[in-house]
């Protein structure tokens, strides 16, 4: 019994730490002085286009490669230069990786079999990781009886009953189609309500990304681009890749020029709020404005014309495609808003959901 409370009610406080981590493989660097702090009990979501090195800044907290320069921390120790079964850390694979010939029990336990635990403390192990994951039912099957979603709440199952201090998840979900995804999104996320670890998950998917995390890190090239809770990475983006990446249907980027009295896009002048480092009058910018923050424009207020491409009905929302200027631009309506090809739509914006960016893609505040 000691055992099950330790399990699922004291949370792990174990935080990371990484300092001017960087990664070279030969003369191609992957990971550039990173610094981050991850808090004990965080969910910590590594996002970011292919190739942008999460997955290898995931494999460098477990200790699966060698850092070529900076420090790991997990837990306030040094374990830099640690095995990954020194670590206190557990991870859970794209692939499932079990063993077809063992049941789902002899799995999940095999780890701490190999290690000499006792049965009956392998046992003990198991039973409390089929009960947090509800596997309760399947622990006399063998992997080729499962679903995908099954197996990999198995691979899951595995990595609980080691008790780390820190999950780390590397795309666990990629291989199951999209039903099953959101099924087992919810999942982790009870899971980590449970458990209360802290746990640093690697997708690609930004929904994902925005869905489970405490605080989302975007990299880029190898180096982190922002860092905060989705809401700070959907509302205050520090520059056009964040705020093109976080967000589905993406942030609109028109062609700006800054005014006295605001910005003008295609022929009409937008209020802005008050900036602190406002460009001189003339400057060209970039002007970020969400779909679902344009509105038909009121009377009274010079409309910005939008042309229609053509509108999507997607049930619970609708969208109109099309442009201003030359620039593309998606645009979130009410259901029943929906309007013809060709047609031509006067817009307006709420000047505190105005984006403005330099020539740089640096954000203007």
């Amino acid at each position: 019994m000691n055992e099950q409370v330790n399990l699922h009610h004291i949370q792990k406080q174990a935080g990371v730490r990484l300092k001017r981590v960087s990664k070279s493989f030969g003369t191609v660097q992957v990971i550039r002085d990173v610094d981050l702090e991850i808090e004990g009990g965080e969910f910590v979501v590594f996002v970011g286009p292919s190739g942008c090195g999460k997955s290898t800044l995931l494999r460098l907290i477990a200790g699966l490669e060698e850092v070529t320069c900076g420090d790991v921390l997990i837990a306030g120790k040094d374990v830099t230069e640690e095995d990954p079964s020194d670590r206190g850390i557990a991870m859970v694979f794209q692939t499932y990786a079990l063993y077809p010939h063992m049941t789902v029990a002899q799995n999940m336990g095999f780890g701490l079999k190999v290690a000499g635990r006792s049965k009956s403390d392998v046992a003990a192990k198991v039973q409390q990781a089929a009960d947090v994951l509800q596997l309760n039912d399947y622990l006399d099957r063998r992997p080729g009886q499962l679903s995908g979603g099954q197996r990999q709440r198995v691979a899951i199952g595995r990595a609980i009953v080691r008790d780390p201090d820190v999950f780390l998840f590397d795309e666990p979900l990629s291989n199951l189609d999209a039903e099953l995804r959101v099924d087992m999104r919810i999942e982790i996320a009870r899971l980590h309500q449970k458990l209360g670890n802290t746990m640093i998950y690697v997708t690609h998917d930004q929904t994902e990304a925005m869905t489970l995390a405490d605080k989302i890190v975007v990299l880029r090239d190898g180096r982190i681009e922002q860092v905060g809770s989705p809401s700070d990475l959907y509302d205050d983006p520090d520059n056009m890749f964040v705020g093109g990446f976080i967000g589905s249907p993406k942030m609109n980027f028109l062609d700006g020029i800054m005014r006295s009295d605001g910005v003008e896009v295609a022929g009409i002048v937008l209020e802005t709020t008050a900036l602190t480092n406002r460009p001189p009058d003339g400057t060209p910018v970039f002007v970020g404005i969400r779909p679902e923050h344009w509105h038909l424009s009121e009377d009274g207020q010079p409309p910005v014309p939008f042309h229609v491409g053509f509108s999507e009905f997607l049930g619970g929302a609708s969208y109109l495609y099309g442009n201003i200027g030359e620039k593309s631009c998606t645009v979130n309506v009410e259901r029943g808003a929906i309007s013809p090809r060709g047609s031509m739509l006067g817009l307006g914006v709420d000047k505190n959901h105005i984006c403005l960016f330099d020539q740089d893609e640096q954000r203007i505040r």
